[in-house]
């Protein structure tokens, strides 16, 4: 029974710093979809011939579509504000990349697979389900929710 007093303890302290490690996964996650969504809407045309190829619909709507949203996630998570809220339109963007882009490919990210994509549609699920921590405009102004 003592290790189970021990491991409850050990639990409760590994709790303090979940909004750490939230944060910084907020600001990892919010930096990977920088580049992607600089280099979308520096060659906006060339991104839209690209989803057209892919078989996207209306294929310059969505390359705008798809490089706002990820421009404005990339704002929002760093803030952490409407976290959960962005999060859902960030996971469909990765879902659709890993089906139309990267599974083909298997798994590993040196193989241009979906191992990355993956990692962060995870994340942006813990954002969605877990909150964005206590270090974020969410929790500021919405008292943790």
């Amino acid at each position: 029974m003592q290790f189970g007093k021990f491991y409850g303890e050990f639990s409760r302290l590994g709790e303090y710093g979940s909004s750490l490690f939230l944060l910084a996964a907020r600001l990892a996650v919010a930096t990977g979809f920088t580049e992607a969504a600089h280099l979308k809407w520096e060659a906006i045309d060339a991104t839209a011939e690209w989803f057209g190829v892919l078989g996207y619909p209306l294929p310059l709507f969505t390359a705008y579509l798809v490089s706002s949203v990820e421009v404005i996630g990339v704002v929002l998570l760093a803030l952490g504000f409407l976290t959960r809220l962005i999060s859902v339109p960030l996971m469909i963007i990765m879902v659709t990349a890993i089906i139309t882009v990267h599974l083909p490919n298997g798994f590993e990210c040196s193989k241009s697979g979906f191992e990355i994509p993956l990692y962060y549609f995870i994340f942006l699920g813990l954002f969605l389900s877990h909150g964005p921590g206590r270090y974020s405009l969410d929790h500021l102004l919405f008292k943790g929710n």
